[in-house]
C-alpha cells in the first residue's frame, strides 16, 4: 500500500514533536485525502506494529517496544490543527464516459464537460493526467490501444480549452483498472472511462 508524502511527512513532525515525552516516538496514520487505502510500518528494536486504519497510531518505547493504539480525527485536530492546516490540497479525479468501442464521449459526459473543465481550471494543481479505460470487450490489445485514444481524445479538448499542452499527460490502461470488474466480453459502460486527474 502507499503513503501520501505529506502524511508521511506529518507523521514525522508529529513524531519529532512528541519525542520529549513518554513515548520516545509516536507515529499516527492520516487518511488518504482520495479514500484510497494507506499503510506504514513503524518498528522499534524490539517489535514492529503495522499501521492500517486511519488514525492508528505506533508508539515506540524506549526499551523497544512498540505499542499500537487508536485515535479519533477530533483528538488529531485538536492536538495538530495548525499543522493540519498546511497540508496540500488533495488530488481530485473527474470522470467522463465514451460510446462503445470509440473515443466518443456519451451525450451525458459531453454535457458535464464544462463543469468538470471549469472545476480542473479552479484547482491550485499544475498537472493534469488523463488515463483511458476500456471495458473487457475486445482484444487486450485493441483495448489497449483504444484506451491511449480515448485518454489522447479527452487531453486534446483540455488542450482546447486553453490548459497547457506540457502540463497534460495522456496514458492508457486498457482493461486492466475495471470500475466493475466483469468476465471477459462484458459490455460494461462504467468501464469505458476517462480520469482527468488534477494534481
Amino acid at each position: 500500500m502507499r503513503v501520501p508524502w505529506f502524511s508521511a511527512v506529518l507523521a514525522w513532525v508529529l513524531t519529532l514533536g512528541l519525542a520529549a515525552c513518554a513515548p520516545l516516538s509516536r507515529v499516527t496514520l492520516l487518511p488518504d485525502a482520495d479514500g484510497r487505502s494507506t499503510a506504514v510500518q513503524v518498528q522499534g528494536a524490539s517489535g514492529v506494529q503495522q499501521l492500517d486504519q486511519p488514525y492508528a497510531v505506533a508508539a515506540v518505547h524506549r526499551t523497544g517496544a512498540v505499542d499500537r493504539a487508536q485515535t479519533t480525527a477530533d483528538a488529531v485536530q485538536q492536538q495538530f490543527g495548525a499543522l493540519l492546516s498546511l497540508q496540500p490540497p488533495g488530488v481530485q479525479r473527474f470522470v467522463l464516459q465514451f460510446e462503445p468501442g470509440t473515443a466518443m464521449l456519451t451525450p451525458d459526459s459531453q454535457a458535464q464537460l464544462p463543469s468538470i473543465l471549469a472545476q480542473a481550471r479552479a484547482l491550485p494543481g499544475g498537472e493534469l493526467v488523463v488515463v483511458g479505460h476500456t471495458d473487457r470487450t475486445g482484444s487486450p490489445q485493441a483495448n489497449d490501444v483504444l484506451s491511449l485514444q480515448r485518454a489522447q481524445a479527452v487531453r486534446a479538448l483540455l488542450v482546447e480549452q486553453g490548459f497547457q499542452p506540457e502540463l497534460i499527460e495522456a496514458v492508457g490502461r486498457g482493461e486492466r483498472e475495471p470500475l466493475v470488474p466483469t468476465e471477459a466480453n462484458v459490455d460494461e459502460p462504467r468501464n469505458r472511462r476517462a480520469e482527468i486527474i488534477v494534481r
